[in-house]
C-alpha cells in the first residue's frame, strides 16, 4: 500500500454527553490506516490528561504517533460540536492549541519526501509556526492534497489562495468552492464553471468538490464523474468528508479511475454519516452492500 503523511490538527470532539478524537487530518489518517496504508502523522499535543489519552488511543490503533509532538505550554485542543435536528455539525474550536505550534524536525522532512501523498488542511494556517512548518514541507512533497476546511474565523482568503496554488489536489464542500470564488470575484451559480476557474486559476489540475447527500463530482483529466450520494439516515455528519476523502486518496493512488474512486469515496463517506462520531468501523462488506443498492 502508500506512503502516506497527514499533517496539522488533532483534538477531541467534545459532543454534549461523550467525547471523541478527530480533526480532518487525524479523521483522514485513521480510515487510511484502515486501508492498510502506511500512515504518518504530524501534528502536536499538550502535556497533560487530554494528550496522554489521545496518544494512548492512537496506539491502541496501530497509528504511527513518533511525529506527534508534547507541548508543555499550550494544551490538547478540544472542539465542542453542536449538532443540528438533521445530523449537521458546527465547531466551536478554541484558540491557541497545542497544533498551533508544530515546529519543523529535519526528519519530518525526510518523511514527507518519501512519501506517496501529503496531505494537508486550511485550519492549521491560523497560526504562524504551524503555517511556516507546513510551506516548508511543501517543498518536499511529490503529490499535495489539499482538504478545504473553512472554520470562520479561523482563516484568511490569501493564505487558501496561496494553498491553493501549491496543491497538486484541491477538495473543497460545494459551498467553500462558491465561497472562495465569489472572494476572488468570480460570480457563478454553475458549479462546474467554479471549478474550472479555481483550476485555471490556481493551475490546479484534479478538484474534488462533496456535495452532501447528493454525493460529489470530480475534475481529473479535463473530465468531470460525478456520484449522486447514496440513501442513509444520517446520524451526524462529523467527519464524512474526512472519511470521503481517505477513500478517494486511497483508490486514486492504487490507479483506480477517477469515478470509481468517487463511488467508493462516496459509499463510505455515508456509512460514517450514518453513525455516530468521526472514525466508526466500516467494513469492505458494508461498502458493497451499500454500492448495490
Amino acid at each position: 500500500m502508500s506512503n502516506i503523511v497527514c499533517f496539522g490538527e488533532v483534538l477531541w470532539d467534545v459532543f454534549p454527553n461523550n467525547k471523541m478524537i478527530g480533526g480532518a487530518p487525524l479523521n483522514v489518517a485513521l480510515r487510511l490506516h484502515s486501508f492498510q496504508n502506511n500512515v504518518t502523522v504530524i501534528s502536536s499535543v499538550g502535556k497533560d490528561f487530554n494528550g496522554n489519552e489521545l496518544l494512548d488511543t492512537l496506539e491502541k490503533e496501530g497509528l504511527n504517533t513518533a511525529f506527534f509532538q508534547v507541548n508543555e505550554t499550550f494544551s490538547t485542543s478540544e472542539v465542542l460540536v453542536n449538532l443540528d435536528a438533521k445530523g449537521g455539525a458546527t465547531y466551536c474550536i478554541k484558540y491557541p492549541c497545542a497544533w498551533d505550534y508544530i515546529a519543523l524536525e529535519d526528519a519530518m522532512i525526510a518523511t514527507v519526501s518519501k512519501s506517496q501523498a501529503f496531505i494537508f488542511g486550511s485550519l492549521i494556517a491560523r497560526s504562524e509556526e504551524s503555517y511556516n512548518t507546513l510551506l516548508t514541507l511543501l517543498k518536499s512533497a511529490s503529490f499535495k492534497v489539499f482538504d478545504v476546511n473553512l472554520r470562520p474565523p479561523h482563516f484568511k482568503i490569501n493564505v487558501i489562495e496561496e494553498l491553493m496554488q501549491q496543491a497538486d489536489f484541491i477538495k473543497f464542500n460545494d459551498e467553500e468552492l462558491f465561497e472562495i470564488c465569489a472572494s476572488l470575484q468570480f460570480h457563478s451559480k454553475d458549479l462546474q464553471k467554479n471549478i474550472l476557474f479555481i483550476s485555471k486559476h490556481t493551475n490546479t489540475h484534479l478538484i474534488c468538490v462533496t456535495l452532501g447527500k447528493n454525493g460529489a463530482i470530480i475534475y481529473s483529466d479535463k473530465t468531470f464523474s460525478y456520484n449522486t450520494g447514496y440513501m442513509v439516515t444520517v446520524k451526524d455528519t462529523v467527519g464524512a468528508g474526512d472519511s470521503f476523502l481517505a477513500t478517494l486518496i486511497h483508490h486514486l493512488l492504487l490507479k483506480e479511475t477517477p469515478q470509481s474512486a468517487i463511488d467508493k469515496a462516496c459509499a463510505v463517506g455515508a456509512l460514517v454519516a450514518s453513525n455516530a462520531g468521526a472514525n466508526p468501523k466500516v467494513t469492505q462488506q458494508s461498502i458493497v452492500d451499500l454500492m448495490k443498492q
